[in-house]
């Protein structure tokens, strides 16, 4: 019995882990983007680019495909930005893209989550 209940909690937990559900919260990753990356990047669609690219309709999009001076490296890298690749992207941009320009990295997976999350809203 000890064993099956170990057996099912380390199940679960694995699931957890490693589940997109991870507590993806969007709200809470509209506040961490506001703070961690809104300096540099804006999100309201048709706006002028500030320091980084603009982010709106991010999703889906194809990497360094909208009007701003991208690096060579994120140009050629043809990546398209869907939540597993921004997840990524965000976990070391430049281990994923070696040249980009983007310096910024989450490691903690819950905010990764809620970044993703938050972007994957912007139109």
């Amino acid at each position: 019995m000890f064993l099956a209940r170990t057996a099912s909690a380390a199940l679960l937990s694995a699931a957890l882990l490693t589940s997109p559900a991870l507590a993806q919260d969007a709200a809470a990753g509209g506040s961490l983007f506001k703070a961690r990356c809104g300096a540099c990047h804006s999100v309201v669609a048709g706006q002028k680019a500030f320091i980084a690219p603009n982010l709106a309709g991010v999703a889906g999009r194809k990497a360094g495909s909208t009007e701003f001076n991208y690096s060579p490296a994120l140009k050629a890298s043809g990546l398209k930005w869907d939540k597993a690749t921004l997840d990524k992207f965000l976990t070391g941009p430049m281990k994923l893209v070696p040249g980009t320009r983007m310096v910024m990295s989450v490691t903690d997976a819950k905010q990764r989550a809620d970044l993703v999350a938050y972007l994957s809203t912007l139109k």
